[in-house]
């Protein structure tokens, strides 16, 4: 059997759990570069619910995970060297804190969104962790040990050899708490090491589907172990990345290469909300004149929910017609949403079209069809929101 090609002709990568997958019966796709599972024979409805109202386990392995170093292991050496690079207040982070963060381009346009996490440990107080996407993890690296040859003391890390999981659902505290008692404790946003049933992991509390839930970075060798170990408890089942799409589409989050892309800035992008205060003053990174322009005047366009009218969903790439048949924007996420039974959009229209309850028109298969713009996200988030530490 002739091994599956990416689009750029490449093989496809598998994650350490491509045999598991297999064995669950999961329908595999090419995504990002990797063999990933789309699916499991529970289908992706019912998988978006199960993770809705119970606990739902994700393979995210192909996602990127890196280091940032320095030589004097301060973590305002890294903060500072990495705060040249994205618009999030790094300096401020405590240990064991994590931050969302963009990787700008000179422009201020966001060559990728990431995850940063200051390591918990005292041993390793100047590191950075560090969370991106799989299909831009190259180019990430890339920019940031460009960057880092300016500094003799930084380094880029990639942990290739750590594998990810995500435990998503309003059951995945207790499940987690049942086999590492601390994880109950944990703050939103912020990490910690954890012993889970006897495999060493760390452990943070955050997600991509608008629900409570956990991300666990655990060495490849281990990851069999702790993906069977988590499946034995009943409230868990597999979850594929039809699902995933589906509920991270409803909480109102975007997607690199669909709202996110180097044309578009944090503050287009509704994400204005993740660069703080600090930031906004005194600037310091790429793009920072636009991205302060645009905090003055507004943006030429912003990101907004669109609730289609009728059963039709609008894919990515429909255009958006304002009532009066005039072209203001592109769908850029669509499909159907399980929560809501019915279809569910976000996309780009001009700051005069952007009100919740505007009227709109999406062309699909030629036709207008009746839209509205709707309140983002569309099912409320319910990430934990215990006190911080």
């Amino acid at each position: 059997m002739s091994t599956p090609l990416s689009d750029s002709g490449s093989p496809l990568l598998r994650t350490p759990l491509y045999e598991q997958h297999l064995a669950l019966g999961a329908k595999m796709v090419p995504f990002a570069g990797y063999e990933m599972p789309v699916q499991y024979p529970m289908g992706v409805l019912k998988e978006h619910l199960w993770t809705r109202e119970s606990a739902g386990l994700f393979d995210v392995s192909h996602m990127g995970q890196a280091y940032i170093v320095s030589a004097d292991k301060k973590h305002e050496t890294t903060a500072a060297f990495l705060e040249r690079l994205v618009p999030a207040a790094l300096l401020e982070l405590e240990p064991g804190q994590q931050r969302y963060t963009q990787l700008l381009n000179d422009d201020g346009g966001i060559i990728d969104d990431l995850m940063v996490a200051r390591h918990t440990s005292d041993l390793h107080k100047g590191v950075l962790l560090l969370v991106v996407n799989a299909s831009r993890k190259e180019i990430d690296y890339a920019r940031i040990a460009d960057a880092a040859d300016e500094y003799k003391s930084i380094r880029l890390v990639p942990n290739r050899q750590y594998a990810l999981l995500a435990l998503q659902g309003p059951k995945a505290a207790a499940t987690l708490a049942a086999l590492a008692p601390e994880a109950a404790n944990l703050a939103f946003m912020y990490g910690a090491r954890m012993n889970i049933g006897g495999i060493t992991a760390h452990v943070t509390r955050s997600g991509y589907t608008g629900e409570d839930g956990y991300e666990i970075s655990v060495l490849a060798r281990d990851v069999a172990a702790l993906w069977s170990m988590l499946l034995a408890d009943d409230r868990v089942r597999p979850i594929g990345l039809g699902a995933r799409d589906s509920l991270r589409l409803e909480a109102g989050l975007s997607l690199y290469g669909h709202e996110l892309d180097e044309t578009i800035s944090p503050v287009e992008a509704g994400l204005t909300w993740s660069i703080q205060k600090r930031r906004r003053k005194d600037g310091g990174y790429p793009g920072a004149q636009r991205l302060a322009q645009e905090l003055r005047e507004g943006p030429a366009r912003v990101r907004v929910g669109i609730r289609p009218e009728g059963r039709a969903p609008a894919r990515d790439g429909t255009e958006i017609l304002s009532a009066a048949g005039e072209s203001i924007g592109i769908v850029t996420s669509g499909g159907f949403g399980p929560s809501l039974n019915g279809p569910i959009a976000m996309g780009y229209v001009s700051p005069t079209h952007s009100e919740p309850g505007t009227p709109l028109q999406l062309v699909v298969r030629g036709k207008p069809l009746p839209a509205v713009v709707a309140r983002l996200p569309f099912v409320p988030n319910r990430f934990h929101r215990n006190p911080r530490p």
